[in-house]
Parts: structure tokens; sequence; C-alpha cells
């Protein structure tokens, strides 16, 4: 079975979403106040490369890989209301000689807030967010215990699984560069639309996939509380740290072994205004997928496009 590109329709989707979203537009000449809006807008393009001759002793393998990314955060703050908006997109592919081309990174991440202040470092917020695949994911060389025949198992792809999450609680933000938010009512809805995804576990005994039983589509976790914390400072001149930790517990399977982590970090280095270079990795705990934990990372060196309208305050 081979790997299947991004559909352009895909693509051409996320882009009108993006550009809606920038709120530009060539023929609409009617003047705005946006002094309130903070916009950030970071893209870009990153390749590696790998080959080697044909008597090179320390073995490896030639390869091909190729990355791209969007952030944009659009954030609103008057008075004592505010609503922050994030578009978190990537996707890369990444071909071996002698393989398939399998995708490297693949995440859509969308997330709106409307805060309401209640101090000064507190605000009451409700929240609703989105987190999805752009297309298919797979398990490589699989051997069916029935025949042997070794095959790829399709695991994931859009909306199979997908997350929405609302949650409702307080968000502590004591700098410009960390806010953490408690949302002690945050009801899940756990989505797999596509039929043909594999079963990719057990749940105590029992076939699942993310959670969701076999024979439904949806999976519903009324009782929830989620924790999410959010740090992206610069460390040093020309270096970024960023991270962010998600935490999501079901008030009715209460247990720690069943508690989600997902924790996200890079960290990246300026070389001039369109180069960056960057460490990133991914660490996922869910019981539902698998009960162990789950590591990715990955270095890039690509070219960057960034926009901001505003200047940050030195803290």
């Amino acid at each position: 079975m081979k790997y299947k590109s991004l559909p352009a329709r895909t693509c051409a989707g996320i882009m009108l979403l993006f550009i809606s979203l920038t709120g530009y537009s060539q023929t609409d000449t009617t003047k705005t106040d946006t002094t309130y809006w903070k916009k950030d807008l970071r893209t870009g393009l990153s390749f590696n490369q790998a080959s080697f001759s044909d008597n090179w002793q320390g073995g490896g393998v030639n390869s091909i890989g190729l990355n791209t990314f969007l952030n944009y955060k659009a954030n609103y703050r008057r008075d004592i209301h505010s609503w922050d908006n994030e578009i978190d997109l990537a996707y890369g592919v990444i071909k071996n000689e002698g393989q398939s081309s399998r995708k490297s990174v693949d995440r859509i991440y969308l997330d709106t807030k409307y805060g309401r202040k209640l101090t000064t470092k507190w605000d009451f917020f409700t929240s609703l967010s989105f987190l999805s695949q752009f297309d298919k994911g797979y398990e490589y060389d699989v051997e069916d215990p029935d025949t042997g025949e070794i095959y790829d198992k399709l695991i994931s792809n859009f909306m199979s699984p997908a997350f929405i999450t609302s949650s409702w609680g307080v968000e502590y933000h004591p700098t410009s560069y960390f806010k953490i938010r408690f949302g002690p009512f945050s009801p899940r809805m756990t989505v797999v639309s596509d039929e043909d995804v594999a079963v990719n576990g057990e749940v105590d005994g029992e076939p699942a996939r993310y959670g969701v039983p076999v024979g439904d589509k949806t999976r519903l976790e009324w009782l929830a509380f989620q924790m999410v914390a959010d740090f992206n400072k610069d460390i040093a001149n020309n270096l970024n740290l960023k991270w962010k930790y998600i935490l999501f517990a079901n008030y009715e399977e209460l247990e720690f072994r069943k508690v989600d982590h997902r924790l996200d970090v890079s960290i990246t280095a300026k070389v001039n205004k369109f180069i960056d270079v960057g460490l990133g990795g991914i660490m996922i705990y869910d019981y539902d997928q698998v009960d162990e934990v789950q590591i990715s990372q990955a270095l890039n060196l690509g070219v960057v496009y960034k926009f901001k309208n505003y200047s940050d305050k030195k803290e």
C-alpha cells in the first residue's frame, strides 16, 4: 500500500481559512480599528536530506524530507474583555530509499478562548479547541496473525481521531510569556469518522479505537477536567523556547494511569532574518491509544516568514 500525499483541495481549504482569519482583503477599503488586536504569524518550509556512497561503511539510508508549518495568533483585549485565537498547522513527509513516502509530522490545532478579567492576573474563560490531522497514517510492515501476510495498517486519518474540547474555568497569567488555564468543567468529544481505521488497542480487555467503541463514531466525556499551560519566551538573544502542556482527566474514570498528558516543546535559533534552525519534540501519554509514553522529535533548518503588529515587552 503506497502512501498518498495531501489532497490539493485540503491545502486550498486551509489557505482560504487562513486568509479569512487574518482579516486581509484586497477589495475591502473600509478602515477598521485594529488597535486592540495583536497578530503574530509564523510560517515556513524546511528541507532535510542525507545520502551515502555505495561503499560507505558506516551504514545509512539515502533520504529526503520536507516539512511545512503555519502558526497564527490573533488576540484581542479591551477593558475587561479578551478573545484569543490560534491556528497551528504542520505537515511533513520523508522518503527513504527503498520505501514509499511516509508522513513525518501531521497536525491541525485550532483554539479560541473568550476571557473576562477578574483581577490583574486572573481571568474567567471559556474555550473551544480542535485537534486532528490532515492525512492518513499507517503502522507499517504489520504481519497478519492468520495469513502471515505483511501489510500497512491504517491507524489514523482526517477526523480519525479528532478531539473537540470545550473548557470553562479560570486562567492565571502572571507574565506576558506564561499562562495557565484550569478548566474544572471540560467536556470532550472524540471522533473516529473513518470506519477503515483499525482497532489500535484494547481498553480494559475490550477493543477500541482511541477510546471510541467499535461500531461507534464518537465518544463523549461530559465530566472532565483540563489544564493547559503555555510558555513562549526569548530566553537569549535570537533563541526562543516554547512549550505547551495539556492534561485531561475524566472524573468518571479518575485513575492515575488514565489521565492524559501531552507536552509539545520547541527551541528555535534565528540564523538570520529568514532562516531558523529548530529542535522540537512531542510527548504523549493517552491510555485510550496505548498504555505507554509516545515520543517524537525533529531537527529542522528552513526558511521562515514572520509578521507581528506589536513589539514584545521585556520582562
